[in-house]
């Protein structure tokens, strides 16, 4: 008979946390790379803070959305929102997927034209398109979402100006019993203003109505909503067909879906009240089976998911400078980063995890950045163990929106870089330099003087 093998024992040092009806808190583990790049190696390269991206975790996600859609409906088409994280690197690898491109703007137009997409591959929204913009998207065949009357005549103009009948969309807004009302854009659907834009689009003769969009609103935890809203949208839809005529070629259900950030005002944790992407597909696809269409004529079912896709694809490596003792007694770290190029920090409760192994136990502590206002909180509350000046702390998921948003306020804007599935690691933007803010500066002549020459005697 064998002795069994020899296990040597496993000592876990146990942390105290902050207790409540859910538990302790969870420990803090140290994390020292981001998908798969060793984190000192990043901050040698490209300086602290820096954003970093994970190229397999963008792809996958987007392939987890496209696959749960296609499952359950035969035409579908994502639009990679442009406004969520509009570098040139990040939007090709949704193209690369098949993504067509959302814009807002007359930039984001260019910007999706620059990186080879084709106009009629373009959804065109937003509440201000200028002309110029509007009639090559127009001629070209973009999908133009028409968000109010004024538009809707300004698109009139160009048809008639160009001598084309474009097909157009109109954008609607529709209250569900779950959501705050977004009526900032398009047409109302509850009011009956919107069966009253259809009409005057008909009696103008000179736009073609192929589709119907709306946009809920931003991080949408209840995947209800995507019911409601689309049941409504359905029936509206039903009605164009029985009383106009109309067989749509689109409906787009815009964006909106939570990614698994945390926001500020949320007790549970994301895990726990975050829908997957399925569960929003499903919500989805159910409410569209109301369409009294036949097989052969049902609409491309187009979405706009920003946030959900690349949130948590995007981490921020940032440096401790120094940590304090603020009246009250809580510890505070100062990091180099903050709102600046942390606009999020507003209203999400980043995830904020040491490089390096902690010691000592945790305790309440606020974080904040470089920036002289006390408005530059990216933690607060947070319970962490001590962190000495010079270690790197990590910020996420950071993905969506703060590299658009970033500013160059009191400091400059990082460099971004993306990581490969091989571990490789590739600059997409870099860190900006002096000569960056003041490119686009013009000093009149006479303040052309050496410095101090307005001083008197």
């Amino acid at each position: 008979m064998t002795r069994p093998a020899y296990i040597r024992p496993t000592l876990v040092r146990h942390r105290s946390g902050l207790m409540n009806k859910m538990g302790a808190g969870p420990a803090v583990r140290a994390q020292g790379d981001v998908a798969g790049a060793d984190v000192e190696e990043l901050v040698e390269a490209y300086g602290s803070p820096v954003f970093i991206y994970d190229e397999a975790r963008i792809r996958d996600t987007w392939r987890e959305l496209h696959d749960a859609l296609v499952r359950r409906y035969p035409k579908v088409a994502l639009a990679w929102s442009y406004k969520t994280c509009y570098l040139d690197a990040i939007c090709r690898i949704y193209h690369q997927e098949g993504a067509l491109a959302e814009v807002v703007s007359g930039m984001e137009f260019r910007k999706a034209r620059r990186n080879g997409i084709a106009v009629q591959d373009i959804v065109y929204n937003g509440p201000h398109k200028d002309a110029e913009t509007l009639t090559e998207a127009l001629v070209g065949g973009a999908r133009v979402h028409i968000d109010h009357f004024d538009e809707l005549a300004q698109c009139e103009r160009i048809a008639r100006e160009q001598d084309v009948q474009p097909s157009v969309a109109l954008r609607l807004n529709i209250h569900t019993s779950t959501q705050p009302r977004w009526d900032r854009f398009g047409f109302n659907l509850d009011t009956g203003q919107a069966w009253d834009a259809v009409r005057r689009l008909m009696a103008g003769g000179v736009l073609k109505l192929t589709g119907l969009h709306f946009h809920l609103g931003t991080f949408i935890l209840d995947a209800r909503a995507y019911a409601e809203a689309t049941c409504k949208l359905v029936a509206f839809a039903n009605r164009l067909r029985s009383e106009l005529g109309i067989v749509l070629d689109t409906i787009d259900l815009g964006g909106g879906f939570a990614s698994r950030n945390r926001l500020r005002s949320q007790y549970l944790p994301s895990e726990q009240v975050t829908p997957s992407l399925s569960q929003y597909a499903e919500k989805i696809v159910d409410a569209l089976s109301g369409l009294s269409y036949r097989p052969d004529e049902l609409p491309t079912l187009i979405l706009e998911t920003g946030r959900a896709l690349i949130d948590e694809a995007g981490t921020l490596v940032s440096t401790v400078v120094a940590n304090k003792r603020l009246a009250d007694g809580r510890r505070a770290i100062v990091i180099d980063a903050g709102v600046n190029v942390l606009f999020t920090a507003y209203w999400y409760q980043h995830r904020l995890t040491p490089t390096k192994e902690p010691m000592g136990a945790p305790e309440p502590t606020m974080v904040y950045g470089p920036m002289c206002m006390n408005i530059d909180v990216v933690g607060n509350n947070l319970m962490m163990p001590p962190i000495s000046a010079g270690e790197r702390l990590l910020v996420s998921p950071v993905g969506a929106y703060n590299v658009t948003q970033s500013m160059q306020f009191i400091e400059l804007r990082p460099a971004v870089c993306i990581v490969r599935p091989d571990g490789s690691h590739h600059l997409i933007r870099r860190r900006e330099v002096l000569e960056d803010l003041t490119g686009p500066e013009l000093v009149p002549d006479w303040l052309e003087s050496s410095a101090g020459s307005g001083r008197t005697a």
